[in-house]
């Protein structure tokens, strides 16, 4: 039977069209998330593996030749007459030419880290083993190859070869145990300044507001100063003898220096205390290239960030990311429940009540800094200022909740969010049956008892995706964060061995506000911009992991409470 050939009118109306198109927009949004996804991973990730360092004769023409040493970072083609305009003497006969940006770092010795490369001008290409890289605790990354090292002014080992030979590795395995020890050294100078000082700084702090507050009560006797006194001798002592185990530490960790020699030939003397790790990357296999990946992976994680947030880890900023979301989930939840339940199950639905739900529903869509501003003048200038005037008068003119910190920035984006939490918990109310509330009341329940032990249960996994989404908008947000308590670095953690233990007053570092500072604030652009990559990564992980652990909540009440809808 021969088919009918279907108009182009009808096929439209039969709506197939739409569908495809939707399955089009679908599949294209799907592989651009995933595409966007693969260029952060690439470019991020691949930050933390120890590329080769190559040794090479640079010579333009008309320039004399020079050598370099230095990390491949990245190579474009450019039309040669843009070299030539800017001042690169470049031969009439090219058209476009390859050009590479090269780390050659030792930014103390150059004035600067990275500089661009014309390929084709490039020659005598090597990997020598005993080339090395070393990360400091500032000034970024040193090259060369290690020719001395002493000890107290004095060489211990010392070497002139720059090829692999006895006297070269043996040098460079006295090279590691130097550093081993001074890291050593500087996490226990580290424990002593951090923990040990900074618990006895915290103490007498408190011993100080404590006197101030006598004062201003007038009620300070001679007894209760006495007291003061005693217990501020205590610990004044205390630090005494952990200033001088900080002099003796510091002492030994400059006890060792070494001697490197740079790409131009000349020689510097550098303390080891100031180098972080040192490896030489050419020397390296791909199991050794891969463990130490793993260790600078692990350092990005969990170390504290170092060299204007240019090298080192992100670990402040994951942990104040997290504890804002979790603070902020645990202030929207109950507001955004309440008031979804009075406005489905006890309002009146009348003009003043659908005035509130449109209401709600526009606050979804002010402007992130808006929220930030108000949290400024409100939260902080209004009802911070009024809570250290009532409770933390001996500490003023310093604001103790007066000023942007954790707590307030929770509150902001918990005002914020809370209208997508009251949106969600109502359409979760709204689908539950009447006959179900009707049969609670039928035997016997009162209508809190309906809402609490029936009507609540049932709509829990609404309830659990406004939180979703919620949790998925206020991780990412920056604008209003900027003026209410996050900053570029924190000097402590907001939770800590000191009591109260959670400090909600200080400020913080989170992911977002790390990413806009490296990206943009940066002195150093080319060595910020592989941790841009890695910290938005890191953030869209984060969230991910919040979420999920938001939906499987979710999923296991859906479960727990599917008896209810029967």
């Amino acid at each position: 039977m021969k088919m009918k050939k279907q108009s182009v009118s009808e096929w439209v109306k039969s709506g197939d069209p739409w569908v495809w198109l939707n399955a089009g927009a679908v599949a294209i949004s799907v592989i651009m998330v995933i595409g966007l996804l693969l260029l952060i991973a690439v470019r991020g990730l691949g930050h933390f593996w120890p590329a080769d360092v190559v040794e090479a004769t640079y010579e333009l023409p008309g320039d004399s030749a020079y050598n370099i040493v230095a990390e491949r970072v990245e190579s474009v083609e450019v039309p040669a007459a843009q070299l030539r305009e800017a001042g690169v003497n470049v031969e009439d006969h090219h058209d476009i030419m390859m050009r590479t940006l090269m780390k050659t770092g030792n930014r103390d010795v150059y004035g600067s880290d990275f500089r661009w490369v014309v390929d084709a001008y490039v020659t005598d290409v090597k990997r020598p083993e005993m080339l090395f890289v070393a990360e400091r605790h500032e000034w970024g990354n040193l090259y060369g190859y290690l020719k001395v090292i002493k000890e107290n002014g004095q060489v211990v080992a010392q070497t002139n070869d720059l090829t692999p030979t006895d006297s070269a590795l043996n040098t460079w395995a006295e090279f590691e145990q130097r550093i081993d020890r001074a890291t050593a050294i500087h996490d226990e100078i580290y424990e002593v300044e951090k923990h040990d000082i900074g618990k006895i700084n915290y103490a007498l702090e408190r011993l100080r507001l404590e006197q101030r507050r006598y004062e201003l009560n007038n009620s300070l006797t001679p007894a209760r100063l006495a007291d003061l006194n005693a217990e501020r001798a205590e610990y004044d002592e205390e630090y005494k003898g952990l200033q001088s185990k900080l002099a003796d530490l510091y002492q030994q960790i400059n006890r060792d220096s070494f001697i490197v020699q740079a790409m131009d030939g000349s020689e510097h003397e550098i303390q080891v205390a100031k180098v972080v790790r040192a490896y030489r990357p050419n020397a390296m296999g791909i199991f050794a290239k891969l463990g130490f990946y793993g260790a600078k992976l692990g350092e990005f994680l969990t170390a504290e960030p170092r060299e204007a947030n240019t090298e080192g880890g992100v670990f402040p900023a994951i942990f104040g990311t997290v504890m804002m979301v979790m603070l902020m989930t645990v202030i929207v939840t109950p507001f955004g429940v309440v008031a979804a339940v009075y406005l489905r199950e006890y309002a009146s639905q009348g003009a003043l009540t659908r005035t509130i739900r449109i209401a709600v529903n526009n606050l979804a869509g002010v402007p992130s800094i808006v929220y930030g501003v108000f949290g400024l003048g409100f939260f902080i200038y209004f009802l911070g200022s009024g809570i250290d005037q009532a409770f933390f008068p001996e500490a003023l003119p310093s604001p103790t909740f007066g000023t942007g910190g954790l707590m307030w920035a929770s509150i902001t984006l918990a005002l914020l969010t809370v209208p997508v939490v009251i949106v969600a918990t109502e359409e979760g109310l709204s689908r539950i049956p009447r006959n179900v509330r009707e049969g609670s009341l039928a035997l016997g329940a009162t209508k809190a008892e309906t809402l609490w032990r029936v009507i609540l249960p049932m709509c829990s996994p609404a309830i659990m995706t406004g939180v979703i989404l919620a949790v998925a908008r206020a991780a990412g947000e920056v604008a209003p964060l900027m003026l209410v308590g996050v900053v570029k670095l924190a000097p402590s953690l907001p939770l800590d061995g000191n009591y109260p233990f959670i400090h909600l007053d200080q400020k913080f570092m989170h992911l977002g506000f790390h990413i806009y500072d490296v990206g943009f604030q940066s002195p150093n652009v080319e060595a910020a911009r592989p941790l841009v990559y890695a910290t938005a990564l890191l953030l869209v992980i984060v969230i991910a992991l919040l979420n999920l652990a938001a939906v499987t909540i979710r999923n296991h009440l859906r479960e727990k409470y599917k008896s209810l809808e029967m």
